[in-house]
């Protein structure tokens, strides 16, 4: 091989040896570092995005306002998969209420049986499976809410039947209009409406 020959082959690998070593330093380059701390935002961006392909949910906790101080959160974990999109009362999910006051109450845990919602406005029903209030598992409730942000509103079967205990079998996905009012900064509910092929 002449001299000139064996300088250009020389220096071709010594550009492939720097290519590949280029390539594999720039994973540590700052903004290769910038998009693995990117890959969080984008796994919440595909858990949105997951999260609007369900049929409806009705998710968040927070606190009523009560003029006398008592002490009232609900929380919801209630979901319709686009494949039940259909039938409400596939809807699966938890909720749970407590109301407290000068240090007496009680509270209960929900495993949901029926979600409908439309606009921003949900009624999700369930039957409660764990409460210190004597008699009240086995017993459905109902609870509605109005999604308008920060402002939100909430009713519940049981301001028209009195104790979930005393109340006679409740059908699915009934509630009141949502007359009480989300207490200022102890969080809010969210909405995802139900869109029904009519």
């Amino acid at each position: 091989m002449k001299r000139r020959t064996k300088i250009v082959v020389l220096g071709s690998a010594l550009l492939l040896t720097a290519g590949v070593a280029s390539a594999a330093t720039a994973s540590d380059t700052p903004r290769a570092r910038a998009t693995a701390s990117d890959a969080p935002r984008q796994q919440a961006a595909a858990s949105e995005a997951a999260r609007q392909r369900e049929a409806a949910a009705l998710t968040g906790t927070a606190k009523l306002y009560r003029s006398a101080g008592d002490d009232i959160t609900f929380s919801f974990d209630a979901h319709l998969a686009a494949e039940d999109k259909a039938d409400p009362s596939k809807a699966t999910g938890t909720f749970e209420f407590s109301h407290y006051l000068n240090g007496e109450g009680a509270r209960a845990e929900v495993q949901v049986d029926c979600l409908l919602t439309g606009g921003k406005v949900a009624v999700v029903s369930g039957v409660i499976t764990d409460s210190d209030l004597p008699g009240a598992e086995g017993k459905r409730v109902g609870v509605t809410v109005h999604d308008l942000g920060r402002r939100d509103r909430l009713g519940y079967s049981w301001a028209a039947t009195g104790s979930p205990v005393d109340a006679k079998e409740l059908p699915k996905c009934v509630s009141s209009a949502p007359f009480e009012k989300v207490k200022k900064g102890t969080g809010d509910f969210t909405v995802v409406p139900w869109q029904p092929e009519l």
